[in-house]
C-alpha cells in the first residue's frame, strides 16, 4: 500500500513539473504573439485602424500575461449540430456550425465554451482547419471590449486543448465602423471576470 502512494506521489510531481516546464513556453509564445499583433497593427496594409488613430499608435493594451488564464480544455467533438447564422454588429450574417465544446476549470470553477466552424471558410486551404471562439465574459465593457472578444484554434487532433485567455483579442469593429464582426452566442459567456489578452481600445 505504501509503495502504492509512492508511486502516486512521484507521478502527480511528474505531471505539475510537465506543466510548470511548459508554461515558460507559453508565456514566450503569448509575449510573440502580442508583438505580432502590434507589428500588423502598425502595418497599414494589414491594421483595422482608422487613419487618424494609425498615425498616433502607439501599440495596443494588454493584460500583464497571466499563466492562470492558460488552462487545459477537454475537447468533445459534436458532429450532429446543424448550420446557423450568427449574428454579427451589421445586418450581414455568416454561417456557422458549432464544431465543438470545451471543457475547463478555472480558479475552482467548470465553464464550458462553444468552438465554431465558418462554412465559408472551409472550403479555403488555407482555413480548412480554422475554428472560432468568440466568448464573452464579466470585463466587457469595463476594461475590455464591449463586444466580446475572440480566440482562434485549429482543429484538434487530441482530446486535450489548451486556451491561452492570454491570446484574446478584439474584434476589428472595436478600431472601426468599417467592418461587420461576429457577435459572440450567449451560450459563450463567461460568468467571470477574464482579465487577460487585449484591453479596450482608446484613441490616443
Amino acid at each position: 500500500m505504501s509503495s502504492l502512494r509512492n508511486i502516486f506521489f512521484i507521478l502527480i510531481l511528474c505531471i505539475s513539473s510537465l506543466l510548470h516546464a511548459q508554461m515558460p513556453e507559453a508565456v514566450k509564445a503569448s509575449e510573440e504573439y502580442r508583438v505580432q499583433m502590434n507589428e500588423d497593427f502598425r502595418d497599414p496594409e494589414e491594421s483595422p485602424l482608422e487613419k487618424e488613430d494609425l498615425e498616433n499608435f502607439d501599440g495596443l493594451e494588454f493584460f500583464v500575461i497571466d499563466t492562470t488564464y492558460i488552462v487545459e480544455a477537454e475537447f468533445v467533438r459534436t458532429p450532429s449540430e446543424s448550420p446557423f447564422e450568427m449574428q454579427t454588429s451589421t445586418s450581414r450574417t455568416s454561417t456557422y456550425v458549432k464544431y465543438g465544446e470545451l471543457y475547463f476549470s478555472l480558479k475552482g470553477k467548470e465553464f464550458m465554451l462553444n468552438l465554431y466552424q465558418n462554412q465559408n471558410l472551409r472550403s479555403d486551404p488555407e482555413y480548412f482547419d480554422y475554428l472560432f471562439l468568440p466568448f464573452t465574459d464579466e470585463t466587457n465593457g469595463i476594461s475590455t471590449y464591449e463586444g466580446g472578444r475572440y480566440l482562434d484554434f485549429s482543429i484538434p487532433e487530441e482530446k486535450r486543448v489548451t486556451i491561452d485567455f492570454n491570446r484574446a483579442y478584439n474584434p476589428y469593429c472595436a478600431y472601426s465602423g468599417r467592418y461587420s464582426c461576429p457577435i459572440p452566442p450567449k451560450e459563450n459567456h463567461l460568468e467571470t471576470a477574464i482579465p487577460a489578452g487585449v484591453k479596450k481600445f482608446t484613441k490616443n
